[in-house]
């Protein structure tokens, strides 16, 4: 279980995350939904402890997160993956070093700075690809790789870190609906095979009810909706977005007709609310 207690975050007069609580049971997989600007990626920051609080508290199987330093807080970053929109790999580096730096946190920094793991370390790599369709690409460099194949390879170097809470902050937000579905496609399976809790901000409304068995919304720093995916109607969503259909923001959320960036996996409408 993952308990969030009135967390805050403030940078200067401005309040990012704005008393934030909500329990996350282990297995579950949790789209959040909001404008830009809503405190998503900050929640997210704030769980991994990329960024610190300034008040409120984080508590993981018993563990204090928010008190977490050292060796410690290393160990907990392995435990609670990362992937982020612009994939973050090394651009030079072959798929398979990049898939294995998720191991750096349970090695010491030498044999890592040449490059030495141990051929358990290198098939647990290869393993991951195996899984995401990306092991005939293993020897490539990253940046020969498409932005889809790129953020498969990231989910990858995530696996690897043997998680138990997987966080993607906009993970889709840059590709194309086919890549879109193919990332959503192996978060969704790794969350129903591996039982590992999946925090995932999305920017599409249809994605987030198409592959989530729970959405949270967020406003202002605040959570403002919090339920199953059936109950995020129409009306529901523009409380969440402030706004009425022809906000371009809203119609982007809800793939209607003149959004500004592709459609992702599940984005067509919500028709059915």
């Amino acid at each position: 279980m993952l308990s969030i207690k009135n967390l805050h975050k403030r940078y200067g007069a401005a309040t990012a995350v704005n008393g934030v609580t909500v329990d996350i049971p282990e297995g579950q997989m949790v789209g959040i939904i909001g404008r830009s600007g809503a405190g998503k990626s900050t929640l997210l920051r704030l769980i991994n402890r990329l960024t610190d609080a300034s008040e409120g508290g984080i508590v993981c199987c018993g563990e204090e997160v928010t008190a977490l330093s050292g060796r410690a807080l290393r160990g907990w970053r392995a435990r609670c993956a990362m992937i982020f929109q612009q994939f973050n790999l090394v651009s030079r580096l072959s798929v398979v070093a990049n898939v294995l730096i998720g191991r750096i946190a349970y090695r010491s920094t030498l044999p890592t700075l040449f490059n030495f793991f141990s051929l358990e370390e290198r098939a647990m790599a290869v393993r991951a690809l195996e899984r995401l369709d990306m092991a005939a690409n293993a020897l490539k460099r990253a940046d020969a790789l498409s932005g889809g194949q790129q953020q498969r390879v990231a989910i990858a170097r995530a696996l690897v870190q043997e998680p138990r809470l997987v966080l993607a902050d906009e993970p889709i937000a840059s590709l194309d609906p086919h890549n879109a579905a193919r990332v959503m496609d192996a978060l969704r399976t790794i969350n129903r095979e591996e039982g590992i809790t999946v925090l995932t901000n999305l920017h599409q409304v249809g994605t987030a009810k198409s592959y989530c068995d729970r959405i949270l919304g967020m406003a202002h720093g605040r959570i403002v909706f919090d339920g199953p995916p059936e109950a995020l109607t129409l009306t529901r969503v523009q409380e969440i977005y402030g706004a009425g259909g022809e906000d371009e923001e809203v119609r982007q959320a809800l793939g209607l007709p003149g959004q500004s960036r592709p459609e992702a996996a599940g984005g067509a409408c919500l028709a059915s609310a």
